[in-house]
């Protein structure tokens, strides 16, 4: 079932030191300049290189480096970026739905059609503490309250029609109020009345991301979702996950070819092998053992390691009720798989967190991109730089326009909105 598009998508998935554990001890690593001067500098660079979008997570609780609210810095960056699609998280277990509808279509209406919204419903058990809770929604709750809330926000969103706006100055008329339509939506969960008080922007509305890769999580997506980010190790998997994501939208009454199924890389790139090696080496051997523990521990669904051996097994542990199901169930399957310790387990996701790792020179980490997008693995990739900004510019300058050379990457912009670099339809 592959997809028409001839073309990758690309997007950068970008945290403030870079996606490797140890990255803030990299001795390349700006740890003094303000955020915001760091991610504009890679959204720069990454909009030179054409890419789709930069994507920026997020967390309600400070469980490693601190962060800055991602709305808030995307929308700083769209005043000084002009094509490249701008992608932040907003959890909806912590939030409200008339507010993130108001956030995203202000951002979208700020860059003129860029911005995307990443869905989730919070893998980070600490988070509850902030707002008021003595324990995390359990899995099944939070996803019922995703599917409403994400019905409440799109609601919000087509409640402005075309012809909306008269901007008639001699007759004192603004707008055909006939053509803003209230929501007025009840449910188990939200009341909201309507209607926005934002506008739509050249692209209609915000394209929705979605990541999880549960049984619920695919559900959601194939529902609701425009692009999906996933963490996928192997090939087999990745072409698995693509023919059951595809096959969700179809019986969802949607075509196949209307979500982008884009997994993640975390490529360590290097002009030789060599160089690549002693790159990945450098950051493992900086791993801190209490840092790796923790990031595994959160990774695998919230549970404390810390009373186990690091150089013993993984124990059994339950399903997890408060964290990420598939990412359990993945990186159960490579410690099992692999026979790993709990240390080479950590060590083993200190970068790529159980997303697809490529570790080679510019022509390897392309071909390995190429096999899976013309195999039915991936529509495009979420770039996962290991160093900011090292390990982004690698990517940018080495990668990217191998890419380009096969014909796999554009070379400029065709459109301005985020939509129309990822070859999807206008918002209605």
């Amino acid at each position: 079932m592959m997809a028409a598009r001839k073309q990758l998508s690309l997007t950068a998935f970008l945290m403030r030191h870079g996606h490797h554990v140890a990255a803030w001890r990299h001795p390349d690593t700006d740890l003094v300049s303000p955020p915001f001067e760091v991610y504009r500098d890679a959204v720069q660079r990454a909009e030179r290189a054409c890419l789709d979008a930069v994507f920026l997570a997020d967390s309600v609780a400070l469980t490693g480096a601190p962060s800055v609210e991602p709305v808030t810095l995307l929308s700083a960056l769209a005043a000084v970026t002009s094509r490249i699609g701008l992608v932040a998280t907003a959890t909806t277990t912590y939030n409200e739905p008339y507010t993130v509808a108001r956030q995203f279509a202000s951002l979208d209406s700020i860059s003129n059609g860029r911005a995307g919204w990443n869905l989730v419903t919070s893998d980070n058990a600490a988070e509850a503490a902030n707002f008021g809770r003595e324990r995390h929604v359990d899995h099944a709750a939070r996803y019922a309250r995703a599917r409403e809330f994400h019905d409440v926000v799109d609601g919000l969103w087509q409640g402005w029609e075309e012809g909306a706006f008269v901007n008639d100055k001699a007759g004192g008329r603004l707008l055909d109020s006939a053509k803003v339509r209230r929501l007025d939506y009840r449910g188990e969960h939200f009341a909201v009345s309507g209607p926005l008080n934002v506008p739509p922007s050249p692209q209609g509305k915000p394209v929705v991301v979605q990541a999880g890769s549960s049984e619920t999580g695919r559900e959601l997506a194939a529902a609701t979702a425009d692009v999906v980010f996933t963490a996928q190790a192997t090939l087999a998997d990745a072409q698995a996950f693509y023919r059951d994501m595809k096959g969700r939208v179809e019986r969802h009454g949607r075509a196949p070819d209307s979500l982008r199924i884009m997994p993640g890389i975390f490529a360590v790139v290097g002009t030789s092998e060599q160089e690549a090696q002693d790159k990945f080496g450098l950051l493992q051997g900086l791993i801190e053992p209490g840092a790796g523990l923790a990031l595994l521990g959160r990774m695998i669904g919230n549970f404390d390691l810390s009373g186990y051996p690091l150089d013993g097994p993984l124990p059994d542990l339950p399903v997890t009720q408060d964290g990420q199901r598939s990412r359990q169930q993945l990186l159960t399957a490579i410690a099992q798989g692999e026979n790993l310790s709990i240390r080479q387990l950590y060590e083993r996701i200190a970068g790529g967190r159980g997303h697809f790792t490529v570790i080679g020179t510019p022509e390897q980490v392309a071909d390995q991109m190429q096999a899976w997008f013309e195999s039915g693995a991936a529509d495009g990739f979420n770039l996962m730089p290991p160093t900011l900004p090292g390990g982004l510019d690698d990517v940018l300058r080495l990668v990217v326009p191998e890419l380009q050379r096969r014909g796999l990457f554009r070379t400029r912009y065709e459109g301005t909105t985020l939509r129309s670099h990822l070859g999807l339809r206008e918002g209605k």
